[in-house]
């Protein structure tokens, strides 16, 4: 399908694995012209390669940002260029009792998650709106309402992204730019790669039992019931940041194998 975002620039924030870069690779393979971002230069740029090697014409660019540093962003946005699809994917998160979480912690993680989203919109959203032409999507979290009990700071976090997105779609009325949040569910990141390899290891299992157990037991809500790859996420992404999606503007579009429940 051509999504008619040939030529556009896109920059993706915590882009080296993951969402962030299956959704770099399904842009770039749209015709669009990428800007992955990472928080060490090294891996960046072995990201920033590999990408390049599949789409030799693409433009295909890295930015080393470590949103947890306030000084080396406000160095490094200064080196953006005009950017029209924004894909706010970065995060973090910290899994511990609700009464070992240290406040550090909640303020680290509302700075990445949730600030780096305010202050890249704040900076590329007037160019949209002056080119009357945008996309920014925010990545949140079947957690904004499945609160896990130790993972309540980071579940605040993708909570207040979709306050804010919803706040910044309504700045676009009457334009041809919108703001949208995607809200995952259960993901084969790198980081459940790991969970489930360290549970089978743990348990004596395989993966795919722990994965069939985690759905059963834990989230029993899922009608997937499986890990959606992250391929699948990407895919959603990448139509919402189209020429093809103008219609949707300040919603919250649940990729989550139907875990969140409801018609809405």
């Amino acid at each position: 399908m051509d999504l008619k975002i040939q030529g556009k620039t896109a920059f993706i924030t915590g882009s080296t694995a993951g969402i962030g870069y299956a959704t770099a690779r399904a842009l770039a393979s749209e015709g669009v012209d990428v800007i992955l971002n990472g928080r060490t230069e090294t891996k960046l740029q072995e990201a920033v390669q590999k990408l390049q090697r599949e789409f030799p014409n693409n433009t295909i660019s890295g930015l080393c940002i470590d949103f947890s540093n306030t000084k080396q962003i406000e160095e490094q946005l200064g080196r953006l260029p005009e950017i029209d699809i924004l894909v706010n994917n970065v995060g973090i998160y910290s899994s511990a009792s609700f009464f070992e979480t240290k406040d550090s912690d909640w303020q680290q993680q509302f700075e990445v998650n949730v600030m780096s989203g305010v202050r890249l919109s704040k900076r590329i959203l007037p160019n949209m709106l002056t080119n009357n032409w945008g996309r920014i999507l925010f990545i949140s979290s079947e957690c904004a309402t499945l609160v896990p009990v130790d993972l309540i700071s980071y579940s605040m976090t993708k909570t207040a992204i979709l306050a804010v997105s919803r706040g910044l779609a309504q700045l676009t009325k009457g334009t041809g730019v919108t703001v949208n949040t995607i809200i995952p569910g259960s993901t084969l990141s790198e980081g459940a790669e790991q969970f489930l390899e360290n549970a089978a290891q743990k348990e004596g299992k395989t993966k795919a039992q722990i994965e069939t157990s985690f759905f059963t037991e834990v989230r029993t809500s899922s009608l997937l019931q499986r890990f959606a790859k992250v391929d699948e996420i990407a895919n959603t992404i990448t139509y919402m940041a189209s020429s093809l999606s103008s219609a949707t503007n300040g919603s919250a579009i649940k990729v989550d194998g139907g875990s969140m429940g409801g018609i809405l």
